[in-house]
């Protein structure tokens, strides 16, 4: 399969011939990329599982998340994952940006920041009219890259289900 590049403001888009296009952003060592195939199951699996959304994820449902979502990853020098991110989108009209993370490791060198740049700034996702998140913690974070508390809360209902996974696991 053939590749195409070009390279614009750090980031080279490589959109395969047959496929969905990629994008990949460099910094110093560390890389950004969306192609699904440098994501690591058990990093990503790892940390969902014991973090206070997604406490005791299956795996399975964790790789079927990744296979409906566009994918971001963060990648070391080395080029094992240090970060994630999921964007769920119909890359017309709204994005909802999920299960965003940097391994403790690898935390306090901004690329948690960096991470949502490059998510706002990949060519797919550009003219939407809304973007949405959850945090309990990161309002910093995300307030840096432009995200605001909603401004009218009483016109957004959810259903939320915090236990699913645990009635998940004790179904024989």
């Amino acid at each position: 399969m053939r590749r195409c590049k070009a390279v614009e403001c750090g980031m080279v888009i490589g959109r395969m011939i047959d496929s969905d296009m990629a994008a990949e952003y460099r910094r110093g060592e560390f890389l950004v990329s969306t192609d699904p195939a440098r994501l690591d199951l058990d990093v990503v699996h790892g940390f969902l599982t014991n973090c206070y959304w997604a406490k005791g994820i299956p795996r399975e449902i964790v790789a079927r998340s990744i296979e409906n979502a566009l994918c971001f990853g963060i990648y070391a020098g080395n080029g094992k994952q240090v970060g994630f991110a999921r964007v769920i989108s119909d890359f017309a009209t709204i994005s909802y940006v999920g299960d965003v993370f940097v391994l403790e490791t690898h935390r306090g060198r901004g690329l948690g920041k960096w991470l949502m740049e490059c998510i706002l700034r990949h060519p797919t996702l550009q003219n939407l009219r809304r973007w949405i998140l959850t945090t309990r913690d990161a309002h910093g974070l995300y307030s840096q890259v432009g995200f605001t508390p909603v401004k009218s809360p009483e016109r957004f209902m959810e259903r939320h289900q915090p236990d699913v996974y645990s009635t998940l696991q004790e179904k024989p």
